[in-house]
């Protein structure tokens, strides 16, 4: 195919997503159209350098929206006549969205980029842009009164609104294109020959020698071949770091493969066969057994390895990974801690989480990336004891060290000691806690199940001592949720409630402190109430504070209730437990859901 060939039908096949999400994105349909048209005008220009770009969309993309934004600044959020009522509505939804919620939340519902993709894109951490896109969904779905599955659908009906659009034909865009680089190419000339006459110097690149395509290829971050990446079997962990590492069991190599048979999963938590969204050049899973002792039950070890066609791709496999475990929603599994290690590769996460389904497991797994290449080594065994972080880290490190050595390798291994670090966000509101933070509840053997996210118009964790409220001026980001376990057919009023909020600094202390008075002083204003303190903590920025409230309905029945308040810094978040007969979680594990509360507030936006 020639280069006009090749570069009509890119123009055919990608305009119509761009005028999508550039309308979305401003709300000014003249104005997207003529960015979308003037971004690929300058694909033309480049196209050389844009088509053997692994990602050309991203690349016209990035300039539509800037180009549309810009052409959009001066004017109010747009609103056409006659538009149908669907359109109207998601329109206004997503203007009540600041420009980079709302430019996030459409790169993930309207495009493929990852999510450590669309942050550079868009200028912010990848953390940062988790709490942005988090803060957005919750935000457009209330006000479109749909579930945040349902975004995507809502987004691509816009798109009926645009199918009348008419476009200028590729030649003539073609021709613009030239027509720019005949300009820049003139003033380009003119510029060097000043130069030149003003110092009489002409640079060469080393010796005389002309710059190449490779180098080029090579300036530009792009492949230097096409040839699948090469993924050799002794580029596998042996039994001998096992061995090394826990000397106790016995440890022998059950399989090898290239993980194509069955249905590909090997691991707990393992939501699809490969991470990411392409097929791997290559894959390879290994699978350790050992025997168990009297003393250790019998733990099994798995490494499964990738190779990217391109370290873009890479990077997607391995956020892929990292959210296979900080969700896990293919078990009923409780994420007991999560782990850095940058001491390991390019990028290195570990994570600990304990099973409930029969039989109970404990699951300890590290993620890691390399250059183009994506591991995992995951440990489960029976019970509550086995291999943990530290056994796995440095068998995640020893791993990365045998993939780094490859062509396409990365970064080695330093230093694999796992460092304590926040929870990844993985709630539908950033912030909150997620199905994946609750302990199993005493009495039951069925999944926690959250609702979905709503405005904290009322409160349902405060207890009648405290009858908090995240309503009124000052107080943004207010939403509440509920976990309950709906296939236990438990009475109503079980179940844990979440409310978070953010706030001035100075007020959030005040919103704490004042709950902690009315809670002190709740015995001699409730007849009949008793209040227990079971936490008061208070660590820099940040506190924790945990109660009992046991309330006399009559005589002889009483109701209690748990109930756990922390702030980190302007973020607030209250947490309440209703147990009923049979069926209740300990003290200890309410606290420390709260503390896992008090983690995740780390991830809340700035307060408005």
């Amino acid at each position: 195919m020639t280069e006009p060939d090749e570069f009509d039908q890119f123009y055919k096949d990608v305009r119509i997503r761009l005028l999508l999400l550039t309308y979305c994105l401003t709300g000014d349909l003249p104005a997207s159209r003529s960015a979308v048209r003037d971004a690929f005008v300058v694909a033309w220009h480049h196209w050389r350098k844009v088509s053997r770009l692994d990602d050309p969309e991203a690349w016209v993309r990035e300039r539509a929206c800037r180009h549309a934004q810009r052409r959009h600044t001066a004017k109010l959020w747009h609103r056409e006549k006659g538009l149908d009522p669907e359109v109207k509505a998601t329109l206004d939804a997503l203007g009540t969205l600041p420009v980079s919620q709302r430019r996030v939340l459409l790169l993930t519902a309207l495009t493929t980029s990852s999510l450590t993709d669309l942050a550079r894109e868009v200028g912010l951490p990848r953390t940062e842009a988790e709490r942005q896109l988090q803060a957005a969904s919750a935000a457009f779905a209330l006000e479109r009164d749909v579930p945040t599955t349902s975004i995507r659908s809502v987004l691509d009906d816009v798109g009926t609104h645009l199918d009348a659009i008419t476009w200028p034909r590729a030649s003539i865009v073609r021709r613009s294109g030239a027509a720019r680089r005949r300009t820049h190419t003139v003033i380009g000339v003119a510029s060097t020959v000043a130069v030149l006459v003003a110092t009489g110097t002409l640079v060469t690149e080393g010796a005389g020698v002309r710059p190449t395509l490779d180098g080029e290829r090579a300036s530009a971050g792009l492949p230097s071949s096409a040839v699948p990446v090469a993924l050799p079997e002794d580029a596998l962990l042996g039994t001998d770091t096992l061995d090394r590492h826990a000397p106790g069991p016995t440890w022998a190599v059950a399989t090898t493969s290239d993980n194509s048979a069955g249905d590909g999963i090997v691991m707990p938590c393992q939501d699809s066969r490969y991470a990411g969204r392409r097929q791997p050049d290559a894959a390879l899973v290994r699978v350790f057994g050992s025997e168990a002792t009297r003393k250790q039950p019998a733990p099994r070890v798995v490494q499964a390895v990738q190779a990217a066609p391109t370290e873009l791709a890479a990077r997607r496999s391995y956020d892929t990974a990292v959210d296979w475990f900080a969700a896990c929603g293919t078990e009923r599994a409780q994420l007991v801690g999560t782990y850095d290690v940058p001491g390991v590769g390019d990028a290195a996460m570990l994570f600990e989480l304990h099973t409930f389904e029969e039989p109970e497991h404990t699951l300890v797994a590290g993620v890691a990336r390399t250059g183009q290449f994506t591991t995992v080594t995951a440990s489960s065994t029976e019970g509550e004891d086995g291999p943990g972080p530290r056994f796995v880290a440095r068998v995640l490190g020893e791993g990365v060290d045998k993939l780094c050595e490859l062509p396409e390798g990365g970064a080695c291994t330093t230093d694999p000691t796992p460092v304590p670090a926040a929870p990844v966000p993985v709630a539908a509101m950033p912030g909150m806690l997620a199905e994946v933070d609750l302990p199993r509840p005493r009495g039951v053997k069925q999944a926690w199940v959250a609702t979905p996210p709503q405005r904290a118009d009322t409160n349902a964790a405060a207890t009648v001592c405290d009858q908090a409220s995240f309503k009124g001026r000052g107080i943004s980001n207010s939403f509440t949720r509920t976990f309950v376990v709906p296939e236990a057919n438990l009475p109503a009023e079980f179940g844990v409630t979440e409310t978070v909020g953010t706030m001035s600094h100075k007020r959030a202390k005040a919103f704490v402190e004042d709950v902690r008075q009315r809670l002190a002083r709740c015995e001699d204003k409730q007849m009949g109430t008793d209040v227990t303190k079971l936490r008061d903590v208070k660590r820099g920025d940040t506190e924790l504070a945990v109660w009992k409230v046991t309330t006399e309905v009559t005589d002889d029945r009483s109701i209690s209730f748990l109930m756990g308040i922390a702030r980190d810094g302007s973020g607030v978040a209250q947490v309440g437990f209703v147990p009923v007969k049979g069926v209740d979680v300990s003290e200890d594990d309410f606290a420390r859901l709260t503390q896992r509360a008090l983690a995740r507030l780390d991830a809340m936006p700035a307060p408005r």
